[in-house]
């Protein structure tokens, strides 16, 4: 038999019995608020708005302290997500406190994305906290719990309506965190325009299908405060941390030159309103409301993802054991199809490498063959030029030596020829001439002059 019929048995059941007298276990309520105060709590407040709001001071209006930060200013490149945690302590309750802010919300001149960064962070919480539960070792009562309890949401005072950046951002983030819009600087627009301020939010918000928090009505404790409270939102506050004198009281205000706005008067505006709702009397429940609502919905849909259901296709319930089973069969019948792929990928890649180096080598044996035989037709064309050049230089030589041995037999022949003619010339003068004038022609006669 299942588990679950023998529970179903178990619960049809259950029928009351009176005790004979005092038992004991009443004082469970006091062992969960002893064993709930010794481990503490922790609380962590978003604050979505656009810089300039005053985010900051109202949460160190909001737990009468100075938290340490540093302003942001408006040259930022875009979102980002600042978180602080700090231990406080009232009493003998300690609360580990986390602040995260957006830093450059809205500052940019493209806001389309600029939800994004601020879901990615609620997300990654989440995550988080999954990874932790489904952990074999869990430490859960150890864990610090980083999700986000309450987001609240600074809308600046234009008197007019939500700009469009607000309202897509908090459509995107309501099913994801505990949404409570506020009216920041409620002091810079008149009552009646607030008045028509809020009913216009209000409007706006319904009409466009975001769901903001509700404080429950389901406990009749706090049903009342609850319910009129409910018809406040969105809250209109003003945050300071001077204290001026008022009276004969000192009370946190802000002085103008033309009077004095008062924090925590409830006629000035709601800042009262929202310290009550906010942390003295639902706190709790937006814990609660932020693991069994918000973060379940997330982990419903991460596990499905993740091919967990609750039932069969025959409307039978699931066992983990049954579900990853089938997960993994599942999961190595996809991983043996993608490796069937990659092998047969693989395969036919390596043949179309193969088909590309032969075609490669085919193409290169070509350009061989070519580039051999043109080297050769080359080298023939040389050698018969050689040749060539190489019978002429031997004519040449011929030639050369031919005429050096004519020059040389012609100059041999004009020579003895010239002797020759040399002698019969010179035999004829002496035989043509007297020996007187012989003489005179080898030595002419000198002429004297005397005075």
């Amino acid at each position: 038999m299942a588990a679950t019929d023998i529970a179903r048995q178990v619960g049809e059941g259950c029928r009351t019995v009176p005790l004979a007298g005092h038992v004991g276990f009443d004082s469970l309520p006091d062992q969960l608020v002893n064993k709930s105060v010794s481990q503490g709590f922790c609380f962590n407040i978003l604050c979505v708005g656009e810089t300039g709001l005053g985010k900051s001071t109202l949460m160190d209006t909001l737990f009468n302290t100075k938290f340490e930060g540093e302003p942001a200013t408006h040259t930022q490149p875009g979102v980002q997500l600042r978180s602080n945690t700090y231990d406080l302590q009232e009493s003998n309750v300690g609360l580990k406190l986390t602040i995260v802010s957006t830093v450059g919300f809205g500052d940019q001149i493209n806001k389309e994305d600029s939800y994004k960064p601020i879901v990615e962070f609620i997300d990654a919480q989440f995550e988080a906290y999954l990874q932790e539960e489904l952990k074999i070792r869990r430490v859960l009562h150890t864990y610090h719990d980083s999700r986000i309890h309450a987001c609240l949401y600074f809308i600046a005072p234009t008197g007019h309506s939500l700009k469009s950046l607000d309202l897509v951002t908090m459509k995107k983030l309501d099913s994801k965190v505990n949404i409570i819009p506020i009216i920041a600087k409620s002091d810079a627009i008149s009552k009646s325009e607030l008045t028509k301020f809020k009913i216009k939010i209000t409007s706006e918000l319904v009409s466009n299908g975001v769901q903001i928090y509700q404080f429950p009505t389901d406990d009749e404790s706090v049903a009342e405060i609850n319910g009129t409270m409910n018809a406040h939102l969105p809250f209109a506050v003003i945050g300071s941390t001077e204290e001026l004198k008022i009276g004969n009281k000192m009370m946190k205000a802000r002085q103008y030159p033309w009077g004095t706005v008062q924090v925590e008067n409830e006629a000035h505006c709601d800042f009262v309103k929202l310290r009550e709702m906010l942390i003295r009397v639902n706190m709790e429940d937006l814990r609660e409301q932020t693991h069994s609502r918000h973060y379940e919905l997330y982990r419903r849909c991460k596990l499905e993802e993740m091919g967990f259901k609750d039932t069969d296709p025959d409307s039978k319930p699931f066992s983990l054991q049954e579900t990853y089973e089938a997960k993994r069969n599942e999961f190595l019948g996809e991983l043996q199809k993608k490796e069937e792929e990659m092998r047969q990928m693989f395969v036919q890649r390596v043949k179309e490498k193969e088909a590309e180096l032969k075609e490669a080598e085919k193409e290169l044996h070509e350009k061989f063959d070519r580039l051999k035989k043109l080297h050769q037709d080359e080298k023939k064309k040389l050698e018969d030029k050689k040749k060539s050049l190489d019978d002429e230089v031997n004519a040449f030589k011929q030639r050369k030596t031919a005429a050096e041995l004519l020059q040389s037999q012609g100059s041999q022949a004009g020579g003895s020829q010239t002797l020759k003619r040399d002698k019969e010339k010179k035999k004829m003068e002496w035989n043509g001439f007297p020996q007187k004038s012989r003489v005179y022609t080898h030595a002419p006669a000198r002429t004297h002059t005397h005075t």
